[in-house]
């Protein structure tokens, strides 16, 4: 199997606290089917049990240098893979 192209292997790190989305990553989620108008997230082949999961975990994004939930790196254009606590990115410019 060939290795996708990467630019950043990326830790994904836990936190206990409740992290909240920014307004305008929620509106990017609603504009494209991701989130209802209630605000719940709806991500294809996405278990509840992983949702919750995903929520409480970030990662330090090398593009726009600063800690971003997981959640909105994974509907980022620069998104590759999960693989074993650790995201595959692209590294292009947003």
């Amino acid at each position: 199997m060939d290795e996708l192209e990467h630019k950043y292997e990326v830790d994904i790190e836990q936190t206990e606290k409740r992290q909240r989305l920014p307004q305008n990553i929620k509106d990017e989620l609603k504009a494209s089917g991701m989130m209802d108008d209630k605000g719940k997230l709806k991500l294809k082949g996405v278990s509840p049990k992983m949702l919750k999961r995903m929520k409480q975990e970030y990662v330090n994004c090398p593009v726009l240098k600063e800690e971003t939930q997981f959640i909105q790196c994974f509907v980022c254009p620069n998104f590759q893979s999960r693989v074993t606590g650790k995201v595959l990115c692209k590294g292009d410019s947003l």
